[in-house]
């Protein structure tokens, strides 16, 4: 079985450069089916949340699997509900109980409003404490970013945000290369979008190299150093989304595809009303 090439974080810590998402996979089963067939497929990096639903059935997924624990990078994240230094603090925990773990390899602040500053000073006090190996943040915006990040004692790891071919996040990344914060991609197939699967340079460059659309975008992402972790509930796709790493774009052709960029997304952190839009649309703690 082919290893998953890592990429070093700015604390030292190994990250597989290819995950496994979890985003919308229901916890009636179909999240341990997934994750249970990602594992043996390969995949040693698996992403899940607290406003997923589902990390019990990733934690139960990883128990079943025989795979040693140390050999996983387990990533959760704290939801709006939570932030604020003391509630973080037991969310933190009840994450641990839920995925049934010692410790998580990364803990996200999954989005970035309210009281950032105190969860963030609970997630460097469970990072001291070894029940989270990194620390990052997610949807943060070059705004959001100089908003937060200068009030933290820690520098994040990592800033998990939108990215594909149609939306290259160029501001965003040369804030973060400043201190070595490494870029991650949800959506990074761009949850599937037609147009860009059809884009010519895509289809001429799957048919190059023998391979389809949704490789030759996760090869490119891997080369401009973008951690991905595409979501599928598919055997075969879950497969095909890791087999990426027997062929090599050339500059010539990292050119085009980076001239594919449209400078936005479908998600803007910054717009008016994101924060109370993500607080009401659920309660995490409705069934704890």
């Amino acid at each position: 079985m082919m290893t998953t090439p890592k990429i070093q974080l700015n604390d030292g810590t190994q990250i597989p450069a290819i995950g496994f998402g979890t985003f919308q996979i229901p916890a009636d089963g179909s999240t341990v089916k997934a994750v249970k067939e990602a594992l043996a497929a390969g995949y040693r990096h698996i992403d899940t949340a607290v406003a997923y639903f589902n990390e019990a059935e990733v934690g139960q997924a990883i128990r079943e699997s025989g795979i040693p624990r140390e050999d996983i990078w387990v990533t959760s994240k704290l939801w709006l509900q939570d932030f604020g230094y003391e509630p973080a603090k037991k969310a933190i925990d009840l994450s641990l109980k839920k995925l049934g773990l010692d410790y998580l390899d990364l803990y996200l602040i999954h989005q970035p409003y309210g009281d950032v500053p105190g969860a963030w000073r609970a997630m460097e006090e469970a990072q001291q404490a070894g029940k989270i190996k990194s620390i990052g943040v997610s949807n943060m915006t070059p705004k959001i970013w100089n908003q937060f990040v200068p009030q933290f004692t820690v520098k994040p790891s990592v800033n998990q945000v939108e990215f594909n071919p149609y939306f290259q996040q160029h501001d965003l990344r040369q804030i973060l290369a400043a201190d070595d914060v490494k870029l991650e991609a949800w959506a990074p197939l761009g949850q599937g979008n037609r147009d860009l699967f059809n884009e010519p340079v895509i289809q001429q460059l799957a048919q190059k190299y023998g391979k389809d659309a949704g490789q030759v975008i996760l090869r490119f992402e891997n080369q401009e150093g973008i951690i991905v972790f595409p979501k599928s509930v598919h055997a075969a796709r879950i497969k095909s989304n890791l087999d990426i790493f027997d062929f090599q774009l050339t500059d010539a052709e990292l050119a085009q595809m980076r001239a594919l960029d449209q400078g936005h997304g479908q998600h803007n952190p910054d717009a008016p009303g994101v924060q109370d839009m993500l607080l009401s649309a659920f309660d995490v703690h409705a069934n704890d």
